[in-house]
């Protein structure tokens, strides 16, 4: 009996260990309100009835070569869950990478996937930074076609077209909603600006120069 008594205690606290987190949020933020009339789901969409689901709802047609005539020479196409509604709840989606000779997928993360990115045509060149904790190390590798790289969740990373000719790449995500965070966007096109003295003081430079790139117009490629 004693033996029963603890292997029951045993499951309880594996259950709670098991239980006891607050799951990953699928949004930049969730505000609380005590009206759920004016609510919206949290961590997802509503779901539809799976007795009305079709096969549409995990299709996407045709995803095709995206615009790559912009400031960058680039254009990411997303297919996640606003593209496809059947990726609700199934922590997945992908996007496909066009650059021109040249283009960039400038500095960004995203704050809730990791992603893994393979190469169907022309040379890249990619690299993630680690964290304060990893001394910002820097990793980067030149990728042809057929090659393969992971950059880890929430860390800074970046590709760009050193062939001569285009490129294409293919990137899973670990998340149906894996959100993106261009670093320049961020920095000096948030809207109102951060302060130029806070700026400045950060990156070690006048406010003239903060000035100049605030007033830049950053291009969003996605």
């Amino acid at each position: 009996m004693k033996f029963v008594y603890f292997l029951v205690v045993l499951l309880a606290l594996a259950s709670s260990l098991a239980f006891a987190y607050d799951p990953s949020p699928l949004q930049d933020f969730c505000v609380a309100i005590n009206d759920t009339r004016t609510g919206v789901f949290v961590n997802g969409k509503f779901c539809k009835d799976p007795k009305l689901a079709r096969a549409e709802d995990f299709f996407y047609p045709g995803l095709g070569a995206g615009d790559t005539s912009n400031p960058l020479g680039s254009k990411v196409t997303p297919v996640a869950v606003n593209e496809i509604l059947g990726l609700n709840t199934l922590g997945i989606s992908l996007a496909r990478i066009d650059f021109a000779p040249k283009g960039l997928n400038p500095p960004h993360t995203h704050p809730r996937g990791t992603e893994i990115l393979v190469v169907l045509e022309g040379t890249l060149y990619v690299g993630f930074v680690a964290s304060n904790q990893n001394d910002n190390r820097l990793f980067t590798k030149v990728l042809n076609k057929g090659d393969v790289f992971v950059f880890p969740i929430g860390l800074i990373h970046f590709q760009q077209n050193v062939g001569y000719g285009n490129a294409v790449a293919i990137a899973g995500l670990s998340s149906q909603n894996p959100g993106v965070i261009t670093i320049a966007n961020a920095v000096f096109g948030s809207k109102p600006p951060i302060s130029d003295e806070v700026l400045a003081k950060a990156f070690q430079v006048d406010k003239n120069t903060i000035d100049y790139l605030q007033k830049q117009f950053w291009y969003n490629n996605s």
